[in-house]
């Protein structure tokens, strides 16, 4: 019998029928078992919640539940709003067209239980055209990540988030864009632990950025960056010195972007 252990999935789903399934397959197939799966169903308008109420119908009963907005809020409230009704010592996040290497649980949560005061721990990704078969995967190494690195960069994307469930940080309510930077900038700048291992342990199935040569999405990651910065200086996290020295590294990564998604385009 597959062992389950005290971690809840939460899994924010918009207009997200054509990949949700493989999502939750891959939750399913974990070597420890979560002890619930929480589906987000963001306000989406098409056949979503009824593709999530057939996905609840095919496991054991009460592992999935649902969690239905009456509008469509983003990915952060998404999330915010299955991470208020989970009742596991910690919160994994996965995006509903991503999917997760069999190991994923396990590993994070034997460390996140080992070391007690991380509270958010995450790993590397890996980008695939179709789920790679399961393979042996080694021992992971944690590293905690300073805050003036999680500043400098995000260091891993929203799949392969575990954070303990008290966390007292959440996902600003109605971030549509550069949500997990934000989160993830504001833990490390009150002094709470973030740790990572380079062990690829997501898979994700399109760009990070520029997908499908959309230059304009450049456009709205930038704008997103920069009041990320803001509102950190609002928050009194960060001086107005390091704010214009933040904007200005800031303006070299979408340089950096955006001559990456022309070489696509051509």
């Amino acid at each position: 019998m597959t062992p389950i252990v005290p971690v809840s999935v939460v899994i924010p789903c918009y207009r997200c029928a054509q990949t949700v399934g493989r999502a939750v397959a891959s939750v399913a197939a974990q070597t420890v078992q979560p002890v619930e799966l929480m589906l987000v169903d963001d306000g989406s308008a098409d056949d979503t919640l009824r593709l999530l109420q057939e996905l609840q119908a095919r496991h054991r009963p009460g592992w999935i539940k649902l969690v239905l907005l009456e509008r469509n809020l983003g990915a952060a409230s998404a999330r915010n709003a299955g991470w208020d009704k989970a009742r596991g010592r910690y919160v994994a996040f996965l995006d509903a067209d991503d999917s997760w290497h069999p190991e994923k649980i396990r590993l994070q949560y034997e460390f996140m239980v080992s070391q007690p005061a991380v509270m958010v721990c995450g790993h590397a990704h890996q980008q695939v055209a179709h789920p790679p078969l399961p393979g042996l995967i080694g021992q992971p190494v944690f590293r905690t990540l300073m805050a003036s690195y999680v500043l400098l960069k995000n260091p891993f994307i929203t799949p392969s988030f575990m954070v303990r469930t008290d966390l007292p940080v959440r996902f600003l309510p109605g971030r549509r864009h550069m949500e997990d930077h934000l989160f993830l900038m504001q833990v490390a700048m009150a002094g709470l632990l973030i740790a990572k291992t380079q062990l690829p342990l997501a898979y994700i199935y399109k760009n990070i950025f520029g997908e499908a040569g959309l230059s304009a999405d450049l456009w709205v990651m930038q704008r997103g960056e920069l009041e990320n910065y803001a509102i950190l200086y609002q928050q009194g996290y960060i001086s107005t010195s390091t704010t214009y020295a933040l904007r200005a590294y800031s303006w070299l990564k979408f340089l950096r972007r955006y001559l990456i998604v022309r070489v696509r385009q051509w």
